[in-house]
């Protein structure tokens, strides 16, 4: 294959380039938590899923002859996910903190820019025109992908930023690779710097679109976020599709609709457009019926598990810098109620509900008191567990379920 040939196979750095790489960034997220949580697939088999579609999808991307918009913008959108699926493997499966992972993970960057170099001479993505460095480049793009997952949850649960900080701070740190770029920066170097910050600021900016309004957010939900992004995706990639010519992204600056003032004009318009929908849809929401769960948890008396005995669940009223958490005593004292019944088919068709409101909550809740939310979500994974095992007993349940309202209670003025 010709220098010729191989000179378009990924896009020029343009306002689209970097729009279309933020929405991604939180369609890979919000997609594959959808797959793992509300679908229930669970993480072993939405990696597997994932895996093979991302294989797929790159070895079409290495087999085109020239930069096709669709197909690399999906090898993006499906190492978004696969690269938050990796991060997510060490730290909630094996366990490995965030400040080792974002070590590890920067180390391996370091490893992968280190033999590319070597080989190549050069980093650049202007000098992507031969299959190995095609094959460097997408080693490069996962790595940063999960650097960045990692990353942006580090300084999330350490520093306790928040998604409103986050957005603010990594945006504002783009802003400043930007800044240095024009103050004579390497071009090579800040592009890779910006390109591992646009991870945290998309998961960010998603999780201010998603997360409910007593967390401050907009409470769109993930499914309407997705849409929303996912549209403006597909608008921006069509655009980029008809620009592409024979040569590629060559032609993509020639004819008047192809220059650098329509780029940022449509660039802007999308994200604009999202920004402007996902505002107007969470104020359609309007005012929604008010309850009050920890009323609902006083009412709903819970047979203790062996006694027989009817008791009232203890109210939550949390003090500590989680907030309120009645809303998911009420799911626990309900599954809490059909152990002791010995319904645990019920129990863990309840606790269903339980496992995909703490996911929805979590970028919200880690931040205010990681150490806490994550007692509680291993608790929450432990009554999971017990549920949902080939032979569920009684006994183990009600102990899961048992100790994770116990500690529910604990935090009550802790």
């Amino acid at each position: 294959m010709s220098t010729r040939e191989w000179q378009t196979k990924v896009p020029a750095i343009t306002a689209t380039f970097w729009v279309i790489k933020v929405l991604s960034t939180t369609i890979g997220e919000t997609f594959a938590d959808y797959l793992t949580v509300n679908v229930g697939l669970g993480p072993a088999v939405t990696d597997a899923i994932m895996f093979v579609l991302l294989v797929t999808a790159l070895v079409v991307q290495l087999r085109t002859r020239s930069y096709t918009p669709w197909i690399y913008w999906l090898c993006v959108v499906l190492v978004s996910i696969f690269g938050t699926q990796i991060t997510d493997f060490f730290t909630d499966t094996l366990g490995v903190p965030l400040a080792a992972s974002t070590a590890a993970f920067a180390v391996l960057l370091a490893v992968v820019f280190t033999i590319w170099y070597r080989q190549e001479h050069t980093l650049a993505i202007t000098s992507i025109n031969t299959p190995r460095r095609e094959g460097f480049y997408w080693a490069a793009i996962l790595t940063t992908f999960a650097l960045g997952t990692a990353a942006g949850d580090f300084a999330t649960e350490a520093l306790n930023l928040g998604f409103r900080n986050g957005a603010l701070i990594f945006g504002g740190l783009i802003v400043a690779t930007w800044i240095a770029f024009r103050l004579g920066a390497g071009q090579v170097l800040t592009f890779w710097i910006a390109y591992v910050f646009t991870r945290p600021l998309g998961a960010s900016l998603g999780d201010l679109l998603t997360q409910d309004k007593d967390l401050g957010g907009l409470a769109l939900g993930a499914s309407i976020t997705s849409l929303l992004f996912l549209a403006a995706i597909v608008v921006l990639v069509v655009r980029e599709q008809l620009l592409v010519g024979r040569h590629g992204v060559a032609e993509k600056g020639a004819g008047p609709n192809g220059g650098r003032g329509p780029d940022f004009a449509w660039a802007g318009a999308a994200a604009l457009a999202v920004a402007v929908a996902g505002f107007a849809l969470s104020l359609a929401q309007g005012s929604q019926p008010v309850t009050d769960p920890q009323a609902d948890v006083a009412q709903n008396p819970v047979t203790t598990a062996g006694t027989g005995a009817s008791v009232p669940a203890q109210p939550v009223h949390p003090k500590t810098k989680l907030g309120n958490l009645s809303r998911f005593a009420v799911i626990v004292s309900d599954v809490q109620a059909k152990v002791s019944q010995n319904d645990l088919g019920g129990a863990k068709t309840r606790v269903k509900d339980l496992e995909v409101a703490w996911d929805d909550a979590d970028a919200g809740l880690k931040p205010r008191d990681a150490a806490k939310w994550h007692q509680l979500d291993d608790q929450i994974d432990a009554v999971l567990t017990a549920l949902r095992a080939s032979n569920p007993t009684q006994a183990d349940c009600a102990a899961a379920v048992n100790k994770l309202m116990q500690t529910l209670n604990t935090f009550d003025g802790g």
